[in-house]
Order: structure tokens, then sequence, then C-alpha cells
């Protein structure tokens, strides 16, 4: 059964294009992850600042993988976190 994520981040509208590029750049070493099926990134309309990912991993084990990657460190958490005024995570499995 895969495991999804769906997150929702909200920056200032100044570090909007920071977080942005981020988000960008982590997308694709995500993609390249074994077990991510698929990792999409929105910007939400009428919300400066606010993004929405959506993220599919073959398993909770391989969602697990994807927060020690370096790039999710380097990128997520020590780039876009900092930046954010707001972020929630839910977490589902897909049936």
């Amino acid at each position: 059964m895969s495991y999804a994520v769906v997150a929702h981040y909200r920056c200032e509208p100044a570090d909007e294009g920071t977080v942005r590029a981020a988000l960008l750049k982590a997308r694709e070493g995500t993609r390249a992850e074994p077990a991510n099926l698929m990792y999409e990134v929105h910007a939400v309309a009428d919300q400066p600042g606010g993004f929405l990912l959506y993220e599919r991993y073959v398993d909770r084990d391989g969602f697990e993988a994807h927060k020690v990657a370096d790039h999710f460190k380097e990128l997520i958490v020590g780039t876009v976190w900092p930046l954010l005024v707001e972020r929630s995570v839910s977490f589902a499995e897909v049936l």
C-alpha cells in the first residue's frame, strides 16, 4: 500500500522566490529516490507565499528514507522550513 504526504507551506511573500527555487530543486532529488512514486509542487492560487506539496512513496519506509536524504536536509530542513510562517502536513495510506 503506497504512502501519501500532503504538505501546506506558507512563507512571507518576500521569501517566495527562495522557497519556490528550493522546492523545485528538492523535487529533482526526491523524484530520483527509489521509493518515490510522485512529488508535485504547487503554488496556491490567491495566496502569495503559499505552496502545496503532494508526495507518494512505495510505503512509509520509503518516506522515512526521504527524510534523511541529503537534499531533504539541505533544501527542506535547512532552506525552506526556516522561512515558513505556517506549515501543516497530513499523512495517508492510499486505498
